[in-house]
């Protein structure tokens, strides 16, 4: 019997990526999404969907504990189809909500559940400055202010809830800026691009070879950030697609 994963924003972007990888892999995959009109689709992609709101902590709990999965992957966010200036404001707090109490929600489901690993998307361009590139080891930009400062502190939540889970092998992946299928980018954009596709491969690779967990920058090579740490521990590259088979452990 394949191991069970339940995926937390399946039908996001980097969700929609990573359902066929963690399939191909041999997992039974979970899907999560609060709207009931998505459940057509992740069937059609393979995945078993689940119906339920990050912040409705006990429907959250009910329903891992009865799917009890292996691992959980958090890759839920909450931002707007376009990134319009004037709607960024409210979706920075929002989505600093979901990395808050939505991510408490589901570290305590899925401890509930009798999970063993998490993997938790976080994000690579919220680091103070300082020398370049930026690696795992250097600090969040706490003093940061306005937006930005929201931001910050929504990530730094995540991460926090994320590794002090007890119990659990926890892994926090921090993407770069996102190009590629279901983005907002068609093309590299940002201080530390990174193809959505790419994204979900390191997620897998963070289920099978971060044997203990850990933080990992994942972006493509650039002055900004270092990813050079996932490349030697996790086998990861920046030019991972869905249609190139990955041979470093991942099964087929």
């Amino acid at each position: 019997m394949s191991e069970k994963i339940f995926l937390a924003g399946a039908a996001g972007a980097i969700g929609t990526a990573l359902v066929p990888l963690l399939i191909e892999a041999g997992y039974t995959v979970y899907g999560s999404t609060r709207r009931p009109e998505r459940a057509h689709t992740l069937e059609a992609r393979g995945a078993r969907p689940v119906i339920v709101d990050v912040f409705n902590a006990e429907a959250l709990r009910v329903a891992l504990k009865r799917i009890a999965p292996m691992a959980v992957i958090h890759q839920l966010t909450d931002l707007p189809r376009d990134l319009d200036p004037k709607l960024m404001a409210d979706a920075a707090h929002g989505n600093a909500r979901v990395r808050t109490e939505g991510t408490r929600n589901l570290v305590a489901a899925a401890l509930a559940a009798g999970s063993r690993r998490l993997v938790a998307q976080s994000i690579a361009w919220m680091y103070a400055p300082g020398p370049l590139p930026h690696v795992e080891e250097h600090p969040f930009d706490l003093e940061a202010e306005g937006i930005r400062r929201v931001s910050v502190d929504g990530v730094a939540a995540l991460e926090r809830s994320v590794l002090a889970a007890a119990g659990l092998t926890a892994t926090v992946l921090r993407y770069g800026q996102l190009y590629g299928p279901g983005t907002w980018n068609s093309g590299p954009k940002g201080t530390c691009p990174v193809h959505v596709e790419a994204a979900a491969w390191a997620a897998v690779l963070a289920l099978q070879h971060a044997e203990g967990g850990g933080i990992f920058n994942i972006a493509e090579d650039s002055p900004e950030v270092s990813s050079e740490k996932a490349k030697r521990k996790l086998g990861w590259n920046a030019s991972l697609r869905l249609r190139l088979r990955q041979r470093q452990g991942v099964a087929s």
